[in-house]
């Protein structure tokens, strides 16, 4: 079964992190190396700050385009890990290990599709 971790922390600056950005760095670099060398992971991506974001959205018809995140609050989104593992216990014990979980959370969410070689598949 295919899950994604939603990384989801307080936003910092390089500047603020300090000698901990190198730290940081190095356990989701093993973390991932972890996941590939146990053969599920399927995806990883470390997203840009939320300042970087753009939110689209239709209201009454209009488009609608915003800079920035859409909700104000302490922790954003930081990145996601895909991973093909058996049942939620085995993505429960590997999301456990994501460095993330010491300074915020990582919503496990399983995949209810997913689109792969022109089609939508379960």
């Amino acid at each position: 079964m295919r899950y994604t971790f939603l990384l989801h922390y307080p936003e910092m600056t390089d500047e603020e992190l300090g000698a901990d950005l190198e730290e940081g760095q190095r356990a989701f670099d093993a973390y991932a190396t972890a996941l590939d060398q146990a053969g599920v992971l399927v995806s990883a991506e470390v997203l840009q700050p939320s300042s970087s974001t753009t939110t689209v959205a239709v209201r009454d018809g209009e488009l609608r385009v915003q800079d920035g995140p859409f909700a104000d609050t302490k922790e954003q989104l930081g990145g996601t890990f895909v991973v093909e593992v058996p049942d939620l216990d085995a993505a429960l014990a590997w999301a456990q290990k994501a460095p993330s979980v010491q300074w915020g959370t990582v919503e496990v969410r399983p995949s209810a599709t997913r689109f792969e070689n022109g089609a939508w598949t379960r």
